[in-house]
């Protein structure tokens, strides 16, 4: 302490009347302190940033097309206001950054448990769903708890460090059956998803336990395998999944999906490359669902062509970044867990586009870190706090080259 700055005391009374004077200790104030100093150099800051500034963009694209779902849902009893969606993303977006942040300041142990736990918490209230989930627009999907909540959306993040962890007991043990425990799992969550009905989210989350499958060391002919059991699985999903069979005629042949995606496409490229600016496209008035399933076409007419490209840029450089963190990682189940919440988020991300684009059937998924939600942003954010907690590494420890592809071979 420096010698002539004033020492801050405490008065604290005695029993017989008199006073003690105590120098007043500042511990616990510095133990904080030095927490976030550590936090702040081990974060990978570039993908904070990335991740920041996708949901400011989120923010504003929400604002853009408030209006036009708050109109097509208003009724004669009750009318929205223009900015309804807009408040109400604020307060989902705010608890989801202070998810990300507590999550974000984790050691690695810890938000493994965490995500664990959470996966298996999910599992369990994705079981209850179809016999106590409310039903909305034909899907039981959410399960009312004092407030809304969508299992599937928090089982996402739980689910990639779940499987990472599994996939990663073959460091310890080669001879345990890891890949068939996965697929058993796998099996489960996509029985219970299609029960609700959710074919989109099956998709992601087949996706997502291949991505870990191939990284983890699958050799070429087990990849064939899985490849044909994912076609099979489509191709029998088509013909005896109502569901499924409905959303892929509606993409090849037409009808009112086919319409939608038609019309969201037609959204998206009339702002030309620069947009017709903030609040005035008109198309997106009639768009279903504008503030989520279709908000990039929104971002398409009212900022332009060129937005939307940044925007593809800005998830292509979150893909880019992780995989730069994990270049040198020698841990297996770092490396996998990262990968599994990156696919996640990316998967999720570009098949949206890709639907706004008429290039993908409709799945009813929303534009990850963008698109207006209550429990799928908070869950994303909470996803997001996991890689951030997970890639975090101290900067003054030199790392050993990584011998991840020697398990690969083996």
């Amino acid at each position: 302490m420096n010698a002539h700055q004033p020492t801050r005391q405490v008065a604290t009374p005695l029993p017989g009347g008199g006073v003690r004077i105590a120098p007043r200790t500042n511990r616990y104030r510095r133990t904080r302190r030095s927490e976030l100093v550590i936090w702040w150099r081990e974060i990978d800051r570039v993908l904070l940033a990335l991740v920041l500034m996708l949901v400011t963009v989120g923010t504003v694209a929400v604002a853009a097309s408030s209006p036009a779902s708050a109109h097509r849902l208003s009724t004669q009893t009750k009318s929205l206001g223009d900015l309804y969606f807009f408040w109400l993303h604020l307060r989902f977006l705010s608890v989801g950054l202070f998810a990300m942040f507590v999550a974000s300041l984790l050691p690695k142990e810890t938000t493994r448990r965490l995500a664990i736990l959470l996966a298996a918490a999910m599992l369990v209230a994705l079981v209850l769903v179809p016999f106590l989930g409310n039903e909305v627009k034909g899907a039981k999907r959410w399960l009312w708890i004092g407030f809304s909540l969508q299992p599937s959306e928090f089982l996402k993040p739980g689910f990639a460090v779940a499987v990472a962890w599994i996939l990663s007991w073959r460091v310890r043990d080669p001879n345990i059956p890891v890949i068939p425990i996965t697929i058993g799992l796998m099996g489960l969550i996509a029985a219970l998803l299609m029960a609700q009905p959710d074919f989109g989210s099956t998709v992601l989350f087949g996706g997502v336990w291949f991505v870990l499958v191939l990284l983890s060391g699958l050799d070429i002919a087990k990849i064939g395998w899985s490849v044909g059991g994912g076609i099979a699985a489509v191709v029998l999903a088509y013909f005896f999944y109502p569901n499924a069979t409905h959303r892929i005629d509606a993409f090849l042949s037409g009808g009112s999906e086919f319409d939608q995606v038609d019309l969201a496409m037609r959204t998206l490229v009339s702002g030309g490359w620069s947009g017709a600016g903030l609040w005035l496209g008109s198309r997106k008035m009639a768009l279903p669902e504008a503030h989520t399933d279709y908000i990039f076409s929104v971002i398409g007419e009212e900022f332009g062509l060129i937005a939307c490209a940044l925007i593809v840029v800005l998830y292509c450089a979150i893909v880019i970044r992780v995989m730069m963190r994990l270049a040198d990682e020698e841990d297996l189940f770092t490396v996998l867990a990262a990968a599994g919440l990156t696919a996640q988020l990316a998967g999720q991300a570009f098949i949206n586009i890709l639907v706004n684009l008429q290039l993908f059937p409709s799945k009813g998924m929303t534009l990850p870190l963008i698109s207006y939600g209550g429990s799928s942003t908070i869950a994303l954010l909470l996803g997001v706090g996991f890689l951030l907690a997970i890639t975090r590494r101290n900067p003054y420890l030199s790392r050993e080259t990584t011998d991840i592809r020697e398990l690969v071979r083996t």
